[in-house]
């Protein structure tokens, strides 16, 4: 007599029967989806043994069942992302949520390389020069107009000229009479000292620093001989042919200030009137 063979669960006879063989035994097919196979997550149906099962974030799914949220494809086989406990096909989550190439339109995929820029987005080798069509990639470019140009072809072609130098302008320049001029182009027209950050003025349209435009142009003191430039707040007098800074215009004896006050000239002297009185 041969020995019993049975499904540990039910008991019932094994011989000519498909089983499992577990650990603590062989079960009958039903005993063993009964006591083993995982529920599905989706249709809370069994999966059984002769079913293919996919498991994802501590959850069991049959093959049909795991699927995208949107367009209902079969995950299975295919790259799938969870937005907000979605599962979503890439399709689907590019054109849901990836952001759209401004250049041709498509979406730019996941991991692809791409640039950002002034809150748009380009596909990497969709953003070109304007000019040459060339990928700009990582180098540096200059916006002008909506369209960007790399660095060659926009000092070739749209820079601005400097006025002394003609060579392109850039970066680091100023405005001098509606014209373009490198900072280190604009300088005085005397003494050659650069005139960016500080206070110049001009003669027969071409720019002096202070120093010079006073010693070339400007009237002279009659008290300390230096230019009055009027910069800076200066003010001055003037009677007949002569002017003084308003600290100079003082008495020529006693040296009280003037300004404001009656005065005598003598020769080339001012007098105060009480030192006038008393000649």
């Amino acid at each position: 007599m041969s020995e019993p063979f049975d499904c540990d669960s039910c008991k019932e006879s094994l011989y000519g029967r498909k089983y499992i063989q577990m650990e603590a035994g062989p079960y009958c097919i039903p005993c063993y989806d009964t006591l083993f196979a995982n529920t599905c997550n989706e249709c809370k149906e069994i999966i059984s043994h002769d079913c293919r099962e996919l498991y994802y974030e501590d959850h069991h799914y049959h093959e049909h069942c795991f699927r995208c949220f949107r367009c209902d494809r079969s995950l299975a086989d295919e790259p799938f992302t969870c937005q907000d406990e979605e599962l979503l096909c890439n399709e689907c989550y590019c054109s849901e949520f990836s952001s759209k190439c401004v250049s041709c339109e498509k979406t730019v995929m996941p991991g692809s390389r791409k640039l950002e820029y002034n809150g748009q987005t380009w596909h990497e080798h969709c953003f070109i020069c304007n000019s040459c069509k060339q990928p700009i990639g990582s180098c540096s470019f200059i916006p002008e107009n909506q369209n960007h140009y790399c660095i060659p072809c926009y000092e070739t072609k749209l820079a601005p000229r400097c006025t002394h130098c003609k060579k392109s302008l850039t970066k680091g320049g100023g405005t001098y009479r509606v014209e373009p001029w490198h900072k280190e182009c604009f300088v005085c027209t005397g003494c050659k000292t650069q005139l960016a950050g500080q206070q110049f003025t001009s003669q027969d349209e071409k720019p002096f620093c202070i120093k010079c435009f006073g010693n070339l142009y400007a009237k002279k003191c009659a008290g300390c001989t230096k230019p009055i430039t009027g910069f800076g707040g200066a003010k001055y007098v003037s009677f007949e042919d002569r002017h003084w800074h308003h600290s100079c215009f003082n008495c020529s004896r006693c040296s009280t200030p003037l300004v404001g006050k009656g005065f005598i000239p003598d020769n080339e002297d001012i007098l105060c009137r009480a030192c006038n009185s008393d000649l």
